[in-house]
């Protein structure tokens, strides 16, 4: 017997990049309903201060027990320009919008995040526009207007809450391009700890000036929204974004943002009892396959 045939055939590597993109959108489709649970009980700026400055220091904490410091400082520095867009801008803003608009509403205008990011990853980091990538983007957009089609008729979200969501689609949008075009190295783990803790810092004295401290209302709603935002929102669901952004890059990975819509609808619909036609559902099928064209790799050239 030949050494080769002796040999025992090497085991195929489980691709964990599927169940990475599910969980990711699990949570950040959910993290709006539960943004819409706290800033009910809670003046948005205060709970968006206190998850930041909580999630960075178990971060960094458990990372300083550890010994494992794997980060320049250039790029912590480049983290917590990262943070203030990402975290303190993005959801500032849009946590501000949530206090008068729905969480399917929310969840629809941060969906647009995957043209704006396809247009400017273009531009400025040389990513390819083909025509299969703009056809998805194009059905992605289709499926997330039939969505919310009926929701913008009815007229109970404000102008002004709507204006607050653009504001905070810009900011992810810069964020993303920001990561790619500046491409930092090290650790992501240790990387979202100082973007956590670069937001708590810098919006912790903007929320003591403007909101009200007395208007917060401790409720077991808002203690376990606040741990799943803390845990699963600012600790894994940005871990998982990041990575997502290094491995499929920043077209592809904003892609999954079309799929927000439906789960966040989904979501608010079991937990807060928003109203759901059975018609916005239908829209999930131009946005998988938006999905799908949009993040497909491209055949390899003879």
């Amino acid at each position: 017997m030949s050494l080769a045939t002796s040999l025992p055939a090497p085991r195929s590597r489980f691709n964990t990049l599927p169940l990475a993109i599910g969980l990711f959108c699990l949570l950040w489709s959910y993290a709006f309903v539960a943004g819409k649970i706290g800033v009910t009980h809670c003046p948005p700026l205060i709970l968006l201060a206190a998850r930041f400055s909580l999630a960075g220091i178990l971060i960094l904490g458990t990372t300083s027990i550890r010994g494992d410091w794997s980060l320049s400082w250039r790029d912590a520095v480049i983290f917590a320009v990262l943070g203030i867009a990402n975290n303190a801008l993005y959801l500032g803003l849009g946590y501000t919008g949530l206090q008068s608009v729905s969480a399917g509403l929310g969840g629809l205008i941060v969906s647009a995040n995957p043209v704006f990011t396809a247009a400017l990853a273009a531009l400025l980091l040389g990513e390819g526009m083909t025509w299969r990538k703009a056809s998805g983007l194009l059905l992605g957009i289709i499926g997330v207007t039939l969505i919310v089609w009926h929701r913008l008729s009815v007229g109970t979200d404000s102008l002004h809450g709507i204006l607050f969501t653009l504001a905070s689609l810009a900011s992810i949008v810069a964020g993303t391009i920001l990561f790619k075009l500046l491409a930092p190295k090290g650790s992501l783990w240790i990387g979202n700890g100082v973007q956590n803790l670069a937001a708590g810092i810098v919006l912790t004295p903007v929320a003591l000036t403007f909101a009200d401290v007395h208007a917060i209302d401790v409720t077991p709603s808002l203690i376990g929204a606040f741990a799943f935002l803390v845990l699963g929102g600012s600790i894994l669901a940005y871990w998982l974004w990041f990575h997502l952004l290094k491995v499929c890059g920043a077209t592809a990975a904003s892609a999954y943002h079309f799929l927000m819509p439906p789960l966040g609808m989904l979501f608010a619909f079991i937990v807060l009892g928003e109203h759901v036609e059975a018609r916005d559902l239908l829209g999930i099928i131009p946005v998988a396959l938006g999905i799908y064209l949009v993040t497909r790799p491209a055949k390899p050239a003879a």
